[in-house]
């Protein structure tokens, strides 16, 4: 068995901890080469416990600048996993792929992303990005963050609907009057599109819907 896996099932608890799982994945990509970190995502992935696995998620997000095949194993394989608190730690490598290439220079990708027909990537880039407005680029363009956002809207999935609402709701705190604009086009006769609104509008005052 790899020695870092070995170490690792000895040293993460069984409970739960995120904390210690992003500092290992930071750590071992700190300390070896992309293309060692690389050749350890599937070992890590195969790993019976879902925090070594959550580990090769995050170093999937760190080299997959570098390769593409990191970025498509988070989009193809990750997203199918069962488990939610995996899928949380899916959201944040996308977004350290997204940091590393630049916000601006990913929006091809994100754009993919929200248009994907698997739920767990549209919401992996709607959760991952969140809070939108404190990313560089979507800090001065806000209108872009609202545009995709909005896009799911009515989307069939309450998960992403919900994460598009939520994100649409944290923005609306640095940047109302984008937001209210947005949600003024909006056919509330939906009522896919009145949960989001609800969840999106929770800031902006006079915003029940008649």
């Amino acid at each position: 068995m790899n020695e870092y896996i070995t170490y690792l099932e000895r040293f993460i608890p069984e409970k739960d901890s995120l904390k210690i799982v992003k500092t290992e994945a930071k750590n071992y990509h700190r300390e070896h080469l992309p293309e060692q970190c690389f050749h350890m995502i599937s070992e890590l992935y195969q790993s019976d416990n879902f925090q070594i696995q959550e580990v090769g998620v995050l170093l999937a997000g760190y080299v997959a600048d570098i390769y593409p095949e990191a970025l498509a194993f988070l989009r193809d394989t990750v997203s199918q996993h069962d488990s939610w608190k995996v899928q949380e730690v899916l959201a944040m490598s996308f977004d350290n792929y997204c940091a590393k290439i630049g916000y601006e220079t990913a929006m091809p990708v994100i754009r993919d992303w929200f248009a994907d027909e698997r739920a767990n990537v549209r919401r992996a880039a709607s959760e991952g990005l969140r809070v939108w407005t404190s990313r560089p680029y979507f800090k001065d363009h806000p209108e872009f963050a609202v545009e995709l956002l909005a896009s799911h809207k009515d989307d069939e999935s309450e998960y992403v609907r919900k994460s598009a609402g939520n994100s649409l709701r944290d923005i609306s705190k640095k940047n109302p009057k984008i937001v209210e604009h947005e949600l003024q086009t909006w056919d509330l006769s939906s009522k896919r599109v009145k949960q989001v609104y609800k969840l999106a509008s929770k800031f902006i005052l006079n915003h029940e819907p008649v």
